[in-house]
């Protein structure tokens, strides 16, 4: 006779299940790190090292890690709704145009703290406006909300690609992007912040997003477990009849959650426009979006897991970075792969260990008791 289904302790759930899924991930990169003639061991010490190793390094890996903690929580906002939103790419790609109109039209007139607040208002509510109608066809109309954000994820990149060419492009230039900000259209960097602390992140462009990011975490974990709109998401998400017949109104909990994953999703374009490259350019999201999917899977869609997964994949995408340049055998393609791979069993695969585990954890539930 089955054991019956034991309900997990959270530290099997959001420690122990994960772990176990990036060690598989990990494992199997490492037999085809092994098979291509290199030593695992070492190209772990080295990821490690050109993720944390120096400053630098460190600076580069939070920057990323801002980037995917906004598509994170845009994934996981959505996740709270029974909303599985992959069109983060796109809502971000459209965030970013709210942020340069600010950035253009004010960066010669206004001081930079005058101007990121516009910035902030713009890119949310592009990326809300452009999850708005995958979340009003999905609440009127019941078409897929899963279809319609990767559609329109392709009608953001040929809508930036005609603005870039056509409308942003300044005269006489042959690269499809804005024109450059001046310096009051561009958020601080933190190296300020980090001297004191011995830390020299040299060139990377870490920048005050990264604080944003953090603020959005505390504002999104308020929101989703303090407040009633809150809990009638996650009422909705659970179980959709059961909220329905509680009273809850399907339009209303869709389009908040859309609404609200595509600001999140819009705020991303912060970091690499107004932080980084201070212009608008073509793919400056660089696959955010879709990383922000196994960010929210890893991080159990809870704000602090979304900071630890950010981090993991910030790790993962500056090491990755280092190790390809230490050892040329380990090619970019290779690291895109590993990455992949961790992708791969903390999305797809999530459930591949847990039955085992419950099953292990109910057979030990009485003596524990």
């Amino acid at each position: 006779m089955s054991l019956p289904a034991a309900k997990l302790p959270r530290w099997i759930d959001y420690g122990l299940i994960p772990l176990l899924n990036l060690t598989a991930a990990f494992g199997l990169a490492g037999l085809v790190v092994l098979l291509i003639g290199e030593s695992p061991i070492e190209a772990v010490e080295i990821l490690l090292w050109g993720a944390f190793g120096f400053g630098e390094g460190i600076g580069f890996t939070l920057f990323y890690a801002t980037s995917f903690i906004f598509t994170g929580l845009s994934v996981a906002v959505a996740f709270h709704a029974g909303l599985f939103n992959i069109g983060g790419e796109g809502q971000a790609y459209v965030g970013g145009l709210g942020v340069a109109l600010a950035c253009l039209a004010l960066d010669r007139y206004l001081p930079w703290w005058l101007i990121a607040p516009l910035a902030v208002a713009g890119g949310a509510l592009f990326g809300a406006a452009w999850a708005a109608i995958p979340g009003y066809l999905q609440a009127a109309r019941g078409s897929h909300v899963v279809i319609t954000t990767i559609m329109f994820n392709f009608i953001a990149s040929s809508l930036m690609v005609y603005l870039l060419a056509q409308v942003f492009r300044p005269e006489g230039s042959m690269q499809t992007e804005s024109r450059t900000f001046e310096e009051a259209g561009r958020l601080p960097r933190l190296d300020w912040l980090l001297e004191p602390l011995g830390i020299d992140v040299g060139g990377a462009p870490l920048n005050l997003s990264l604080f944003l990011a953090l603020a959005a975490c505390l504002l999104v974990w308020a929101l989703i477990w303090r407040t009633r709109l809150g809990y009638e998401i996650r009422a909705f998400g659970h179980n959709r009849d059961a909220a329905v017949y509680a009273g809850i109104r399907p339009m209303k909990v869709t389009m908040a959650a859309m609404l609200l994953a595509g600001g999140l999703a819009g705020l991303m374009a912060l970091n690499p426009v107004m932080g980084d490259q201070a212009r608008l350019q073509l793919d400056f999201p660089a696959g955010a979006g879709f990383v922000g999917i196994a960010v929210a899977l890893m991080g159990r869609a809870h704000p602090l897991g979304i900071i630890l997964a950010a981090l993991l994949f910030g790790a993962l995408y500056q090491g990755g970075a280092e190790l390809a340049f230490e050892k040329p055998g380990i090619t970019r393609d290779l690291i895109v792969a590993i990455q992949g791979l961790v992708i791969f069993f903390t999305g797809a695969l999530e459930h591949l260990f847990r039955p085992g585990v419950a099953r292990l954890y109910a057979r030990l539930l009485p003596k524990a008791a």
